[in-house]
């Protein structure tokens, strides 16, 4: 009788287990990736893989806008009480190193079409002043191994944008060449190079090495798909939102979900100074103390920086970044706008949506790839948009005639009375030649999109999807969802 009471009680928990299968739907009963039922492909996938120099940026609230005093009386950082979704940023700035490697892949792919190596070059000339004598650094800094981690500089936000989109296709691609899917392709000429979409469009085959088994009643083998999580969501630049939380890197400072030391700079007090007993005294920021003081005198260097300084230079923030403060300023997605804190969501603000779309034929096919082997984007319509209740067209640019803001209410006369207009977009943090004031997280300031300074950089930032990635050492645990 015990044995079949045991019997029994097996049977039941194997029925159990059987009905919460990952292998078998648990609405329909049918199997996945199971070719006799069909070929759904469910596959599973435990987090996203942290890319080549990110680090994970866990999201939360913080108070969003400027913590000193305004010198500039601009009122445009007014505090705001914001959200940020989980994401990744660089743990440093683009180097000179990194962007030498994306030109020599455009000079040597883009054989037939110099001009797209032409164009990506940093403008040198930014360090070019009429009344100083800076042409060692127009000639030397950008190429000169003796500057090869120094922060590339002299790159335009264009420009940035367009090193994001690059770096993401070929992370990607090492990724699949690492997966056993590719073999690496030196041969790659003009538009017959790895594109995430032109790849999973069937537009791309490369030297394949496998495929992946298409499980569907057709059989044979098919691409890498988005829902298979094996290549990484895109890089970007990061919004002004994500760059601020990044730089003031809360971690610790926190008693009970309240936050009772705010931060004035990416470090904790007043001082620009290291009061650690074994650094006491040493800068935290390659920034310009005063007037004509770049880097103190030749016996004493305060920053040690009389230009900018590789880009792991000085002491990493609380989230394990490097140079929120001093150095170079950064590029950032958003488009300018003096009000932005008042408008902006309180989730994930941001100010800049052109909302985008692939490309698709008459008879609803994915255009094919252009010139540079990628698919086109094209906005998306106002008669696509018309019906929807969350948005109709984005409120960055107001009216079509780009000199406007929030429909009109607020003009912008542009080169007369302003600067700003809808390529003005914004730069964050201090440079080697700002005072301390530009360091903190908070001060905001913008550029035209194609034009560029010997003090300005970038550095890039990914979505993170997924939920929290949890520290395994503190064994906490989170569940979500089923």
């Amino acid at each position: 009788m015990k044995r079949n009471l045991l019997f029994v009680a097996f049977i039941g928990a194997t029925s159990l287990l059987g009905s919460c299968s990952k292998d078998k739907s648990a609405t329909t009963g049918w199997n996945y990736n199971d070719k006799k039922w069909g070929g759904f492909e469910l596959h599973k996938y435990k987090e996203q893989e942290t890319g080549p120099n990110l680090v994970y940026i866990p999201g939360g609230a913080f108070t969003m806008g400027l913590m000193e005093q305004e010198v500039t009386y601009e009122n445009d950082a007014v505090p705001k009480k914001v959200t940020i979704n989980d994401f990744y940023m660089d743990e440093t700035e683009i180097a000179n190193a990194d962007y030498l490697e994306y030109i020599y892949w455009l000079h040597r792919v883009y054989t037939d079409l110099p001009q797209v190596y032409q164009q990506a070059l940093p403008d040198t000339l930014v360090w070019r002043d009429k009344l100083a004598f800076n042409e060692p650094f127009v000639k030397y800094y950008f190429r000169h191994p003796a500057y090869q981690y120094y922060p590339v500089v002299g790159v335009s936000w264009v420009q940035a944008t367009n090193y994001c989109q690059w770096r993401t296709d070929r992370v990607n691609e090492a990724i699949l060449i690492r997966d056993g899917y590719f073999k690496p392709n030196p041969q790659q000429t003009d538009n017959d190079n790895f594109n995430v979409d032109a790849y999973m469009s069937g537009q791309y085959e490369g030297l394949t090495k496998k495929n992946k088994k298409d499980l569907g009643p057709q059989g044979g083998n098919r691409k890498i798909q988005l829902q298979d999580g094996i290549m990484l969501p895109d890089y970007r630049l990061p919004t002004e939102a994500e760059w601020e939380y990044a730089a003031l890197a809360l971690q610790g400072n926190a008693k009970f979900e309240n936050v009772n030391d705010r931060r004035i700079y990416p470090w904790d007090g007043i001082s620009m100074r290291k009061n650690e007993t074994k650094y006491i005294g040493k800068m935290l920021a390659n920034f310009k103390r005063g007037n004509g003081d770049y880097a103190g005198i030749s016996e004493l260097p305060n920053d040690g920086g009389v230009i900018t300084t590789p880009v792991h230079s000085y002491w990493p923030n609380d989230f394990g970044l490097y140079g929120m403060a001093g150095n170079v300023s950064e590029w950032v997605m958003d488009v300018y706008r003096p009000m932005s804190h008042q408008d902006v969501s309180d989730f994930n603000p941001f100010r800049g949506n052109v909302y985008m779309k692939l490309k698709k034929t008459d008879d609803g096919y994915i255009a094919e790839k252009d010139s540079l082997g990628r698919i086109p984007y094209v906005p998306v319509t106002d008669e696509e948009s018309a019906n929807r209740r969350n948005y109709r067209t984005s409120d960055n640019i107001g009216s079509k005639d780009e000199m406007s803001y929030n429909n009109g209410q607020q003009g912008y006369d542009y080169g007369n009375t302003t600067l700003i207009n809808n390529k003005a977009r914004v730069y964050k943090g201090g440079s080697w030649a700002d005072r301390a004031f530009w360091n903190s997280p908070g001060s905001r300031r913008f550029l035209d999109e194609t034009q560029s300074s010997s003090q300005l950089g970038f550095r890039c930032a990914m979505i993170r999807v997924g939920g929290r990635k949890w520290d395994k050492d503190k064994k906490r645990k989170f569940t979500a969802g089923r």
